[in-house]
C-alpha cells in the first residue's frame, strides 16, 4: 500500500446504456427543433458522451479527446481490464499528452485489449503497467514516445520472471494527474496525462527496500517473493533499481513490516527502512 487512498474504478460499461438512451430519447426531441442534428449520428455520439461527462464528472477530462475509431470499456486510475490472451506485440503512438497503446497478433489488431493491471505509487509519482500475454514490446519506440510526453521525467521496464507478460512503469512530474482509458474494436489503451486539480502537498514517504542493484534475474526473483507484500520496483537517481514494500506515512509502519519481513524463513536478502519525499527518487 502506498498510504495514499486509492481510486475506486468507474465501470463505464453499467452506466453507458442508460446515457446513450437517454441522449438518444433527447435527440429525437432536439431533431424537431435544431436542423444541424438531421442525420448526424456523429454527433449524437458526441452528445451521448458529453452526458456521460456530465453524470460522472471524474472521468470528462479522459473523455475530452474522443477517438475517431473504437468504443470506451472503462476509465481508471488504478484497477485491470482486458481480456485474456497470449502472443500479442505492444506498439505505441504518442498525440500532444496522450499516449495510445496498441495490441496485435500476427501484424492484425485485435478486438479487445490483453488482460492488463495499471497501479499507482508515489515517491516517485509513477505509473505501473502490467500486460499479461504479450510476447513482444517495442521498448525502445514506448520509451521515444513517453519522452515526447512534456509532463513524463522518465519510464523504464521491469523484470518479470515470465515471458508472457510484460511491465513497464511511467514516473510523472510533480502534480500531474491521468486517465487510462480502455477501448474495444479495436482494444488499444489510452494513458491521458494533464495538470492536477489540486496540488499535492510533499511529504516523507516511509519504505523498506533492498539494497541497490542492477536491472537482472536477481532484481525480477526479489521483486516475486515479496510481490504478496506490494513489492514494486524503484529506479534510483544513479540509475539502479531497488524493490521496495510500504509506502507509509510513519516510520513506525515501516520498521513493523521489516521484521515481519526478516521473521520469515525465506528472509535472505537483507531489507532495511528508509525514506525520502513523496516527489523525489531514492
Amino acid at each position: 500500500m502506498t498510504g495514499k487512498e486509492r481510486y475506486e474504478n468507474i465501470e463505464i460499461p453499467s452506466r453507458l446504456s442508460g446515457v446513450i438512451h437517454e441522449a438518444t430519447q433527447r435527440g429525437r426531441i432536439h431533431k424537431r427543433k435544431m436542423r444541424w442534428l438531421r442525420g448526424s449520428s456523429t454527433l449524437v455520439a458526441a452528445c451521448a458522451a458529453l452526458m456521460i461527462t456530465v453524470n460522472v464528472p471524474s472521468v470528462a477530462m479522459a473523455l475530452s479527446d474522443i477517438p475517431i475509431v473504437g468504443s470506451i470499456v472503462k476509465v481508471l486510475q488504478v484497477g485491470s481490464g482486458g481480456e485474456r490472451t497470449d502472443g500479442v506485440s505492444v506498439t505505441t503512438t504518442v498525440q500532444e499528452n496522450m499516449l495510445n497503446i496498441h495490441f496485435n497478433i500476427d501484424g492484425e489488431q485485435i478486438s479487445n485489449a490483453p488482460a492488463y493491471t495499471v497501479d499507482h505509487k508515489e515517491a516517485p509519482n509513477r505509473l505501473i503497467f502490467t500486460f499479461n500475454g504479450v510476447r513482444n514490446l517495442d521498448f525502445e519506440k514506448l520509451k521515444q514516445d513517453i519522452g515526447a510526453l512534456s509532463n513524463v521525467k522518465d519510464v523504464y521496464s521491469n523484470v518479470i520472471l515470465d515471458d508472457s507478460a510484460v511491465r513497464f512503469v511511467v514516473e510523472l512530474k510533480d502534480n500531474i494527474d491521468y486517465s487510462v482509458s480502455e477501448y474495444q474494436k479495436p482494444g488499444f489503451i489510452q494513458l491521458k496525462l494533464f495538470g492536477a486539480a489540486e496540488k499535492e502537498k510533499t511529504h516523507e514517504v516511509f519504505y523498506v527496500r533492498s539494497q541497490e542493484m542492477e536491472l537482472g534475474e536477481v532484481l525480477g526473483m526479489l521483486d516475486e517473493q515479496y510481490a504478496e507484500d506490494g513489492s514494486n520496483v524503484i529506479k534510483t537517481k544513479n540509475g539502479k533499481y531497488v524493490v521496495a514494500m510500504g509506502g507509509f506515512a510513519s516510520r513506525s509502519d515501516a520498521e513493523e513490516l521489516l521484521r515481519e519481513l526478516s521473521a520469515r524463513e525465506d528472509y535472505s536478502e537483507p531489507l532495511h527502512v528508509d525514506s525520502w519525499m513523496s516527489n523525489g527518487n531514492l
